[in-house]
């Protein structure tokens, strides 16, 4: 019997709004090729203000999207041969700006975080796909940065999963310290396990981590900044190994880290720079986990607020905010970056996921 291979398809969340100076128009699909990396549109779906972070479910059937500085967040149904979506239901986030959203390890609950009001939400997830209430919000706190401006509330930023499944991990771009949270299933909350403080100032902002090793990566944003963290994977703990720039010793402009990613053969780190418009690569030594720089790589479009890899990561993908593009560039195999002719002419992009 022939083996089929099911279809891979990209979806584009956006900003929409003119407080957030948006050019999208919703969330944008398209099929990617799996060779060429090409991407071809195959649907819009309009209508939503702001559908700025999205996630797949496992299996691909499902698309979820939180909407920033709005309260909801929306599920989708995926059809699985054509990539096209249709609404399922919403449900509130308890909070302003939702901005991440992540699974647990069993893929029925929903982790969300509230940038503008310093909560965590959890959704549960019904059989069908829909998202269920949350029961009781986590309230994150803290003592805020120096930063008045940038830091003035606890700007809970990302809520990935560990890849032990244990942990969500919430840096707080406000308060200068990274959260490891564990999840109460019977209570349907969010329970603090550890945190650890950076430099002040610094405001971590998004977090990845190694395939096999106990190691965490962290982009600080308004330093721009590297940090390697031990994880403890007992009691969700991080400790410090070092902290580099995210940009080049010669460049002397201004640049905010963005995105974050650790490739998954677990050699490289890679990161977003915002005003160098670059994605760094950075090596990591195999025996202390520790980083250095490799390369970096233009984004040709402003405020690369996001990247990713394709599922086979023969490619990385760049969401230019201000670019109003996205970028693609082949991934070698030593995670060293060439460029292609790949361009998506797209309304301010902020997040692209795949369908598994």
């Amino acid at each position: 019997m022939k083996k089929t291979t099911r279809p891979l398809f990209a979806y584009v969340g956006s900003y929409t709004t003119p407080e957030r100076r948006g050019q999208g128009n919703g969330i944008n699909v398209y099929r990617a090729d799996r060779t060429s990396g090409a991407l071809s549109h195959v649907q819009h779906y309009g209508g939503l203000e702001n559908p700025s972070f999205l996630a797949v479910n496992a299996d691909g059937t499902r698309l979820y999207s939180v909407h920033g500085d709005r309260t909801e967040a929306n599920s989708f149904i995926i059809e699985p041969t054509t990539g096209h979506i249709t609404p399922l239901n919403r449900q509130p986030t308890g909070g302003y700006n939702p901005v991440h959203l992540a699974f647990d390890a069993t893929g029925r609950y929903l982790a969300v975080c509230n940038y503008g009001t310093d909560s965590l939400a959890v959704l549960p997830i019904a059989d069908d796909g829909s998202l269920l209430p949350y029961r009781t919000l986590t309230t994150v706190t803290g003592t805020l940065g120096p930063h008045r401006v940038q830091q003035h509330c606890m700007c809970v930023h990302h809520i990935p999963l560990d890849r032990q499944g244990r942990f969500f991990y919430v840096p707080c771009k406000g308060s200068d310290v990274v959260i490891a949270y564990r999840l109460d299933t019977r209570r349907k909350i969010l329970v603090e396990a550890a945190r650890v403080t950076a430099r002040p100032g610094a405001a971590p902002r998004h977090i990845d981590f190694h395939p096999r090793k106990a190691l965490a990566y962290v982009i600080n944003e308004l330093d721009s900044t590297l940090t390697t963290y031990r994880q403890d994977r007992d009691s969700g703990a991080l400790t410090p190994l070092q902290t580099i720039p995210s940009t080049p010793s010669d460049f002397t402009g201004y640049s905010t880290g963005a995105e974050i990613w650790v490739d998954r053969a677990g050699r490289n780190v890679y990161v977003s720079n915002r005003g160098h418009d670059s994605i760094g690569v950075f090596g990591i030594d195999l025996a202390k986990g520790t980083l250095a720089p490799r390369q970096w790589v233009p984004t040709h479009g402003g405020t690369p607020r996001f990247f990713t890899f394709d599922p086979d990561q023969r490619f990385l993908y760049i969401a230019n905010q201000d670019g109003r593009s996205i970028v693609g560039y082949r991934v070698g195999r030593d995670g060293r970056l060439s460029p292609t002719r790949l361009r998506v002419k797209v309304g301010s992009p902020a997040c692209i996921v795949f369908s598994q």
